[in-house]
Order: structure tokens, then sequence, then C-alpha cells
């Protein structure tokens, strides 16, 4: 077998195989790399010492057996057996739910969440997002602290695991997303900088230096960073990536990274005869990153939309610190301009920022599907000081009202797990640092945070306790328990209907037509022949429908059809879904 590895700044390179040792040569046809052959097979254990250093675990490792630290063990991605077809799943019309393989079971394991996967199915889910996979020292973590960003976390039951979870979600239909996190490396058990220069001192994160995409040697890392997605797509048949926070990508490249990483996950889906996707995470607000490459832009197929939620959160609960200043003004109004609009900050001011922020998006060439629109994200819930769910703040009839915004709206919905059953479980956050020093500053740091927000250090829980991740792990004997039960059979309805009803997956931004009343607290939207109302007040709301005739499709309290004076009668805390003929 030959091995081979990228270290530019090394005058000998040492392979450590099963317990025999080699020396690499340089590679005369690559600037920086070193290969050798040796004997190996599935399993088999090595690492690499530079300049008779210690021994490292491989770079482009696709698994770490004992940790990021320990040696890596050679995969053979020929032996698992397929059960399924490379099928695919496109993201127009798509109902997206983001899963975190820790605490989805109390098991914690890519086995025991494969088994929630029919409850997924049965929900009207079609891809399931995965947050971060890579490992990271410890057992426990939310997964943005990994290195080898080529492995699978080994907690989590490795490469095999992983293979065995995309099969069976591929058997029940489901498309499979994975967050990849590209914009910083773990700060625990990353040897990436002794092989070269991986980061750089030309620009700074709030992770420290950044990941080199643009100064000498950013040809190496950006192409390790590509083809460690392409990686996952094509070995695992992953449908799809999530990128973290890509406004976190310092890159002053004429081709910005994420254009190169577009343009080879697109040939490799056209090589593959299936669809792949890319949605970022993006605090930008900046149209060119989900715009064709043909068009100037950097051609990510979507982006999660923050502002949605921010404007729905704030109408929810009234909240106004921090982020949530710019949307407490006037909640529906803001609701009303995402949801025809896409972005609420489009060229506007932005208090929390001190400056404006965004650019308007064209309604004319982006399609509604390219933003993800959601109620909860593993970031809203676990960066709040205990991790409390929407479910720990408001009533079940406002839980349904998000629903009902966040299912019927024109974006690409996604669920974070447990939110359909109203989970009363917290999502905290949660470490397991092996670094004492490291476990002691994020603990600090953590309570620092929060207490210049006027929480009681005692009351923010302690992220290295164990008992912070047990409070974070799903109940799943609630689904069969009110108000769960309720909740979650009003999910399932309204997922149906948005897979029964083309209107609701209307490509076109432009098309939804909205009317509120920012005092009564209730806003109604028009998306075809479709009609939907909330009403988030606790009283009852007169809403004007028109003269035509409508027949209600779903709501979350009996509501009587429309009369000839076209009003809609909505309970106080309610939602309801109507068909127009």
């Amino acid at each position: 077998m030959q091995f081979e590895v990228w270290a530019p700044q090394a005058d000998r390179v040492t392979l450590h195989c099963e317990g025999a040792t080699g020396a690499l040569e340089r590679d005369p046809d690559r600037a920086g790399w070193w290969r050798g052959e040796a004997e190996a097979r599935d399993g088999t254990r090595y690492g690499f010492a530079l300049d008779d250093g210690p021994v490292l675990p491989d770079p482009r490792s696709r698994r770490q057996p004992d940790g990021p630290d320990g040696l890596s063990a050679v995969v053979d991605q020929g032996i698992y057996a397929w059960r399924t077809e490379r099928a695919g799943r496109p993201l127009p019309g798509a109902v997206l739910y983001e899963l975190h393989v820790g605490t989805c079971t109390r098991e914690g394991t890519l086995d025991a969440a494969a088994e929630r996967l029919e409850h997924l199915a049965e929900l009207g889910i079609t891809h399931v997002e995965l947050m971060p996979l890579s490992p990271f020292p410890g057992r426990h973590g939310w997964g943005y602290e990994g290195v080898s960003l080529w492995a699978v976390h080994e907690p989590y039951g490795g490469p095999e695991a992983l293979k065995r979870f995309v099969d069976r979600a591929h058997e029940l239909g489901l498309g499979v997303v994975l967050d990849v996190v590209h914009n910083h490396f773990g700060p625990s058990g990353n040897h990436l900088p002794a092989f070269g220069p991986y980061l750089t001192d030309t620009h700074q994160t709030p992770w420290g230096a950044a990941v080199n995409l643009d100064a000498p040697g950013s040809d190496e890392v950006r192409a390790y960073l590509v083809q460690s997605a392409l990686a996952w797509l094509r070995d695992y048949r992953i449908d799809g990536l999530r990128l973290d926070a890509v406004h976190a990508l310092k890159d002053t490249r004429a081709c910005h990274f994420l254009e190169e990483l577009s343009t080879a996950v697109d040939a490799l889906a056209a090589d593959l005869g299936r669809p792949l996707s890319l949605i970022a995470e993006s605090d930008l607000n900046d149209p060119r990153l989900i715009t064709a490459r043909e068009a100037g832009g950097l051609g990510l197929h979507a982006q999660w939309n923050d502002d949605f939620h921010h404007t729905l959160h704030v109408a929810l609960t009234g909240e106004s610190q921090g982020y949530y200043a710019d949307f407490a003004r006037a909640p529906m109004a803001g609701l009303a301009k995402t949801l025809t609009g896409g972005w609420f900050h489009d060229g506007t001011y932005s208090s929390f920022r001190g400056r404006r922020h965004g650019r308007p998006l064209d309604r004319s060439r982006t399609a509604a599907h390219r933003l993800l629109g959601y109620g909860q994200t593993h970031d809203q819930v676990g960066n709040r000081a205990q991790g409390d769910r929407l479910a720990a703040t408001v009533s079940p009839g406002l839980l349904a009202c998000a629903a009902t915004l966040t299912l019927t709206a024109p974006f690409t919905p996604m669920l974070f797990m447990g939110e359909e059953w109203a989970a009363g479980t917290p999502w905290q956050f949660f470490t397991d640092h092996t670094d004492p020093e490291l476990a002691e500053a994020v603990r600090r740091g953590r309570r620092r945070e929060f207490a210049a927000h006027g929480w009681a250090e005692e009351d923010v829980p302690d992220p290295q306790d164990p008992a912070t991740r047990e409070r974070s792990c799903l109940d799943w004997s609630e689904l069969d328990r009110e108000p769960h039960a309720r909740v979650l059979a009003w999910y399932r309805r309204l997922i149906a209907l948005r897979h029964e009803q083309p209107d609701l997956t209307d490509p076109d931004l432009a098309d939804t037509k909205v009317a509120y009343d920012e005092r009564e607290r209730w806003l109604a939207f028009r998306r075809g022949d479709v009609r939907v109302a909330v009403n988030l007040a606790k009283e009852p709301a007169a809403i004007p429908l028109g003269p035509r005739k409508a027949d209600v499709l779903a709501a979350w309290e009996p509501v009587e059809a429309p009369g000839a004076d076209g009003v809609l009668h909505v309970p106080g805390e309610s939602g309801v879904v109507l068909l127009q003929g």
C-alpha cells in the first residue's frame, strides 16, 4: 500500500506502520509531498515522524481508533457492502432535521441514532443534517472542535457506523447532510501545524489564527479541505454538506475557496449522477453566496437564514437582548419582510453591529428554497445560558404558531431534534476536554460570558460536568404524553401539507403576499391558493382573507371557514392553513 503526506518544512519523514519503520521519499512531481510503500490492510495502525520527532497521526487519516492523539488506522472503503443504490435527494421540496449524534439517544452512537430514523421518515422529513462527526478529544461534545477532518469520531462508532447510518437513511428514503467545519481546527489534538502552514497569522478569527486559505502554502490547504469534503460525499454517500460559519473563512484570493469547493462538488455530482448540496451558515446576508458561479456568485446551493429565526423568536417571546434588539421594534413587520424578501437586514442599519448590514436578494433569480428557515437550531438553543428550548418559554399554542410559520414559509424548513414534540429536555453547551487547563478555561469563559448578561455563575451549567450532557439527551418516552403528542401530530400534519400542496414549495419568493397587524399580533400570508394565518395574541383575532371561498386544511384550535365577509376568526395562540378555491 502507498502512503503519502504533505510536509513541506520537513527534511526527513519516517513512516511507522505496525511496528516497522521506513523512510519516505520526496515526490518529484509534487513539491512538499513525501511517499512510500508498506504492507498494510484495513485496520493497520500507522503514523509519521518528522525529522525524528514524535510519531504523529496522518493529517488525512480516515480513522483515529484511539482519538486525535493516537495512531491512524487504514480504512478499506471497499469492504462495506452497501444495501442501497446511490439515489440522492435534491434540496427543492426538502424538510431538514438537525441531529446531534451524541445526544439524540443516551447511547450517543450512530447505530443508536439510526434506530430513530423511522420516526423521521414517518414525520415526513426528507434530509437528516448531522452535526460534525470529526474526532475530538474526549467522548462528548458538540463536534465543532474536531480535528482529523477526514475521520469519524470513534465513540460515535467510527467509519463503518456512519456507513450503516447512511445506508439505513437511504433505505427509508432520507437524504443525509453532514455539518463540516473548515473555518478553524480544534484547540486540542490538532497536529496539522507540525506538518505545514495549515494556519496563518495573516488573519484572525474568534478561534485564533485563521485556516490558511490565501497565504503561502494555501494551495495545498485548500486542496486538503476540498478533498475531505469530496471524500464524505463519495466514500460515505453523503447527500450534502452544511458549511459552518463561512463568514469566518478569511480568503482574499480572486477565486474564493467556496467557489473552488462548489465547482468541485458540482463536478462530483455530475460524475456520480446524483444531486449534491452545499448549505452555508453565513452571517453576511450576501446573495453572492447562493448565486450561480456563471452569474458572478460562489455557487453554493443554499444557506441558513438567521433573520427569519430572529424575527420569529422575538415575535414569540418578546426578547430584545443582544442581536434580538434589531428585530424587537416591530416583529410582525419583521416577519412580513423576511417572508417576502428573504432577509430582514438587506442593507439596513443594524444596531447590534453599529453599521449597515446585508444586501437585497434579487427575488427574480433567487429561488426560495435556497434559504433555510427554522424556529430553533443547535446554536439558538445551545448558546442560551441554560440551553432552554422554546418549549420552556412559550405555550403549546405559540409553539404551534412557530411550526405553522416555519413549515409553510417559502424557505426550506429545518427542525432541531426534539422540536417536533416540544421536547422538555434542554440542549446545553457541554464539553469533555481531556486537557485540564483547556477545560478550566472553557468553564471560566462560559460563566464570564453570561455573567455579563446578568446570569449568576452558579446558574450557568458546567460544560465539563457529565450531567450537562446527560440533561441534553432526548427523552423519547415523551412522544406519547401530552402536550408532546399533540404538538407532534401538528408537525406531522403541517409537513404532510407541505408535501401535498405544490404552492407550499413554489420557488418564487416574490409570490408570497403578507398582511399583518402589529398591535393585534396576527399575521396572514398567501402562497398561490394556500392561505396561512397565525394569531400570537391570547385574544381571538378577526383576520380578513378576502371574498374567495376557503376550506380549512389544518387548524391548531377548531375554527370555521370564513363566511361571506371573508373574515377568518382565529382563537388566541393558534395557527390555521386554508385552501382557497
